[in-house]
Formats: C-alpha cells, sequence, structure tokens
C-alpha cells in the first residue's frame, strides 16, 4: 500500500496538473470501488474548480469551487495517470498508454484539456465528496493521529501517546491513531535506522546495537 511519502508524492503530481482548473467532464466507468461512490458523483463534480490538493495521513484532499472536498484513497495498488495534448510529442522512447485499459475507474477531463485518470486493479481505492464545513467529523479523518513531519510531532507526544499501552513499538508506529500515515515500508526503516530490537512494548527499554 502507498505510504505517507508516496502519496505526498501524488498529491504533488496532481497539484500541477488539477490545482485551479475545472473539471468538463468526469467518467464513471465502474463505481464499485472499495464502497460505491454517490450516484450524483459526475454531477457534483462537473463544472466545479480545484481549489487545491491536500493530503492528510494517507488521504488526498481536492478542494472544490463548491464547498465540497473530494476524499480520494489509492488502496493498494491504486494510481493516478496525467496526460496532456502535448503528451504525444514526446520523444522516440515514449510509448503512448492505452487510452482504454481495464482497470481505469474513473476519468477526470479538465478545462485545460488535461485529463486524469485513477487506475486500480483491486478497487480498494475509494473516492468520496464531504462538505468542507462537516470535514472534521468524517469518520475517515478524525481518528488520526498527527503528521510525523508536522511541526508539532515529536519524541514528547510520541511518548505521550504510548503511554500505557503493551504492544510492540512497530504497532504502535503502524496505529494511524498514534501517527498518521506510516505503513510497514517506512516504520520497519525507521526501526531499523534507530537500531531498535526486541521492543515488546512501548515502555520496554530499548536495546541498541
Amino acid at each position: 500500500m502507498p505510504e505517507l511519502p508516496e502519496v505526498e508524492t501524488v498529491r504533488r503530481g496532481l497539484a500541477e496538473a488539477m490545482e485551479g482548473q475545472r473539471f468538463a467532464k468526469i467518467e464513471v466507468r465502474r463505481g464499485d470501488l472499495r464502497w460505491p461512490l454517490p450516484q450524483d458523483f459526475a454531477q457534483r463534480l462537473k463544472g466545479r474548480t480545484v481549489t487545491g490538493i491536500g493530503r492528510r495521513a494517507k488521504y488526498l484532499l481536492a478542494d472544490l469551487s463548491s464547498g465540497d472536498v473530494l476524499l480520494m484513497h489509492l488502496g493498494m495498488s491504486g494510481s493516478f495517470h496525467v496526460f496532456r495534448d502535448q503528451d504525444r510529442q514526446l520523444g522516440r522512447y515514449h510509448h503512448e498508454r492505452k487510452k482504454h485499459v481495464a482497470h481505469d475507474h474513473v476519468v477526470f477531463h479538465m478545462a485545460s484539456g488535461t485529463s486524469v485518470t485513477f487506475n486500480d486493479p483491486r478497487r480498494f481505492g475509494s473516492m468520496k465528496l464531504v462538505a468542507r464545513a462537516k470535514l472534521d467529523d468524517e469518520p475517515l479523518l478524525n481518528g488520526l493521529g498527527p503528521e510525523p513531519l508536522g511541526n508539532e510531532f515529536d519524541a514528547v507526544m510520541l511518548a505521550r501517546a504510548c503511554r500505557g499501552k503493551k504492544t510492540s513499538l512497530k504497532a504502535a508506529l503502524l496505529d494511524q491513531r498514534i501517527v498518521a500515515g506510516l505503513g510497514n515500508i517506512y516504520v520497519c526503516e525507521a526501526l531499523y535506522l534507530a537500531q531498535t530490537h526486541g521492543v515488546h512494548d512501548c515502555r520496554s527499554k530499548r536495546r541498541t546495537e
């Protein structure tokens, strides 16, 4: 599953293609992602402008001129592909991708001529429209812990969040309520770099090598 750094990379790519742009047309080729898309999904997006692309943990958030937020998650295998008219003028080593592949489930056609395709073979990804005013109450977001790269996150905050929990440090770091956005890869890398081994719970002494 893509973790925080990969999702942030996707956010930056989408921001370049979508921020300040208007949805001209939305193709919903399959609405049965992890959860069914709203029946009025395309209608609520068409004609709206993307005012900003943000991220919270592993979620992408596209602010819309309507006051809604398009909440997106890549799931296990989801990816976005950006196509522009000038892509056809790339060098001879560029091979044009097929326009209609089996797992392209949602296509956003922007008024600029750019199209953004969401591809997901396993269909564990998701999209949801949430009113910006109600975003703080959104169940997918309101239980998330602090961002690990946020200014407020430090060792004191982590120790406080782990206090009293009898679990491995790895399990604690994977808990999205303690730290948001981390997954197995980056937790293992962090523990390796810290030379931390044999930790049975968050209060255990660390043995380093």
